[in-house]
């Protein structure tokens, strides 16, 4: 082929790629517009047909939006941080069965409106338990919110004091998966309390809820001074829930300790190399 007929051949490319581009963005096909032309030459090497070729696009188009649909109901879930189950230490928290979490992962408990709880001390991975699985069900296509037992509280108080409340109770019930984290941690009048109550009471046997607290079960008293709905709270919460605890000792602080024994060590060979350089025993 002469140059001229080349350059001729690759001009007509261009154009034809920038016709496809502006047909993918009229189309809101934007991997297929990115993709085409170098899918295109893989195609012709790998001796591909049309109709494979074509899958191939429109199977890149597919992954990435769904990529996008994920990352956009992780943010929509409002997640202090990212956490996934496959970064969890497992071996760090022996009194966390893997295999049970796996099981929850697949989301199956959600489809049932099973609570989950999470009980134990502070360190111990309770909210990354709590973040993996609502990451989890971001994946499954699920809507997710995260809040902690106070703000949520706070949130209702407000939403009561400005009349509110019924429009913000509602977009509470819309979402397949609410996780509420550090139950426990501050003490709530009757009143955040009663409210509370009213978001897990419309949840029960309806929808999923993932609960983290630091406190047994006994204890809750301490939290919603009034016996009769924390006993009523609890019978929510606990119906044909799956009750894990992660145990007492914390492994972020026993991390924490090791790193600091790290350093010493580093410190000491350092000041010993530096002993043996200027000749002290």
């Amino acid at each position: 082929m002469s140059q001229v007929a080349t350059k001729l051949a690759g001009e007509t490319i261009k154009l034809a790629e920038a016709a496809v581009r502006q047909h993918c963005r009229a189309l809101h096909l934007p991997t297929v517009g990115a993709q085409c032309l170098g899918m295109a030459d893989e195609a012709e090497r790998g001796r591909q047909g049309y109709l494979g070729y074509l899958e191939a696009l429109l199977g890149a188009e597919m992954e990435e939006r769904e990529r996008n649909g994920i990352a956009q109901r992780i943010k929509d879930a409002r997640l202090p941080r990212v956490k996934t189950l496959e970064e969890f230490d497992f071996s760090q928290a022996s009194a966390v069965s893997a295999t049970k979490i796996a099981e929850l992962a697949e989301g199956a408990y959600i489809e049932r409106a099973e609570p989950v709880v999470f009980i134990g001390e502070a360190g111990t991975g309770k909210t990354h338990l709590l973040t993996g699985l609502a990451v989890a069900a971001c994946r499954q296509r699920r809507r997710v919110r995260f809040t902690t037992a106070a703000a949520l509280v706070n949130e209702l108080v407000e939403a009561k004091a400005q009349l509110t409340l019924r429009r913000v109770l509602a977009r509470w019930e819309h979402f397949d998966l609410v996780a509420i984290d550090e139950m426990g941690y501050v003490p709530l009048a009757e009143a955040g309390a009663e409210l509370l109550f009213q978001v897990v009471s419309e949840r029960a046997e309806r929808a999923a809820v993932i609960l983290t607290t630091n406190l047994p079960f006994s204890e809750w008293t301490g939290v919603i001074p009034n016996a009769r709905l924390c006993k009523a709270l609890l019978d929510r919460i606990t119906d044909r829930a799956h009750i894990i605890e992660t145990g007492t000792e914390s492994y972020r602080f026993r991390r924490t300790l090791e790193r600091r024994g790290s350093r010493g060590a580093e410190r000491g060979a350092r000041a010993q190399a530096d002993g043996r350089a200027e000749g002290r025993p």
